[in-house]
């Protein structure tokens, strides 16, 4: 039974842009630090309306304007102060750009500042301008993986163990070095999270058997969301988590530990609400799709969408087809109901939802939107819940 609302917000500025190339926008500093009154406004109305976490996402150097928070744990505490019981999920710190220590460190503080209202997640990354400045790889998709599972293993051992120590291909923890006379031999994370375990979240991205296997071995929860969240995408990779659980002597329900995300936009109707969210889609499918994150994206098309004259002519994909797809929440109230009730009957395990607007959303309606999922969408999920509770008569 779906009990928990979530939002991500990726940390995208008021922008309105006409036909101007991705590549060659620019803002004034002044308006990319807004992201920042913009986050507040909406965790304080989410925590209002009873969401229970608010994601936002690390990235950096976006010029362009879409991602500009580069600092999720240190939005998320001062936000923790702003706000009456709100969680604020880290979807995700990506892992290849911190040492893992220092990762390790700043959300035990994190941890015990907010009184254990921030979550932790993890990620690979997808942008190559922040990850390989980092000093991390990217392109090498083996490479980058291969870092990134050694870094979780050390944050993990550091998070679990009073002391530990590490000896792998890219780190060796401690160094043996002479201190206070005594060569040293083991580590202690000072201090370390007062909630453990650590609850940890990482993005379903391809769904791969080796990305599966290392989540369920870690006890990590999964973010369904994007085109993942797409129709039969989405169920195969629901299938294939349950049977990495499975491996491992852990059985799941369907949509156990799991949350699914979607884009989504509330409006009287479905036609008015695409009429509405149209252009909402397109600057998304101009952000991600360079990127490769838009699955029906072919490279003719990423070429065209590159030249404003003949983008109107790429025979794009249309957000009516994300909405038939089920990757876009768009319509109604009783529309969104409806579609997250057959989700229910579908996956007994789901408990949560994360439901996000697209990037270039201005604040205004960003907070509209909001306001109108947990006032209009969200009672009759609490209902269902408190129904299931109360006693028999």
């Amino acid at each position: 039974m779906i009990t928990k609302f979530d939002s991500l917000f990726a940390g995208h500025i008021d922008m309105d842009n006409g036909g101007v190339p991705v590549n060659d926008r620019r803002f004034p500093n002044e308006h990319l630090a807004s992201v920042f009154d913009k986050a507040e406004a909406m965790a304080r109305l989410m925590d209002r309306l009873g969401y229970d976490t608010f994601w936002m996402a690390e990235h950096h150097f976006q010029h362009e304007g879409y991602e500009c928070i580069p600092n999720v744990l240190m939005t998320a505490l001062h936000l923790v102060h702003l706000t009456q019981r709100l969680r604020f999920g880290c979807g995700f710190n990506i892992t290849p750009m911190w040492h893992p220590l220092r990762l390790a460190e700043d959300y035990a503080t994190a941890d015990i500042l907010s009184g254990g209202r921030i979550v932790f997640g993890v990620g690979r990354g997808y942008h190559t301008r922040e990850v390989e400045t980092f000093g991390a790889p990217l392109p090498d998709q083996p490479a980058n993986r291969e870092l990134f599972e050694e870094q979780v293993e050390i944050i993990f051992k550091a998070f679990d163990n009073e002391s530990f120590s590490h000896r792998g291909k890219h780190y060796t923890l401690p160094p043996r070095v002479p201190y206070r006379g005594y060569t040293l031999e083991e580590l202690s994370l000072v201090p370390r999270p007062l909630r453990r375990p650590v609850e940890c979240w990482q993005p379903i991205q391809g769904g791969t058997e080796r990305a599966l296997d290392f989540m369920a071995r870690h006890g990590f929860k999964g973010l369904i969301g994007g085109g993942s969240a797409e129709g039969g995408t989405m169920h195969r990779t629901v299938l294939a988590w349950n049977e990495a659980h499975a491996k491992i002597g852990k059985p799941l329900e369907l949509g156990e530990r799991l949350c699914f995300g979607f884009h989504f936009y509330i409006a009287d109707s479905r036609e008015q609400g695409i009429r509405e969210a149209a252009k909402y889609y397109e600057e998304n499918m101009k952000m991600f799709g360079e990127l490769r994150l838009v699955r029906a994206l072919t490279d003719e098309q990423i070429e065209i969408m590159r030249d404003p004259r003949r983008a109107p002519h790429a025979k794009l994909p249309r957000i009516e087809d994300a909405i038939a797809n089920g990757g876009f929440l768009c319509g109604s109230p009783e529309q969104i109901i409806e579609h997250l009730k057959s989700l229910e009957k579908r996956y007994p395990g789901l408990d949560r939802v994360s439901v996000s607007l697209s990037v270039g959303v201005p604040k205004s309606v960003c907070l509209e939107q909001l306001e109108r999922f947990g006032k209009e969408v969200m009672p009759a999920f609490v209902r269902a819940q408190t129904a299931q509770l109360a006693p028999a008569q």
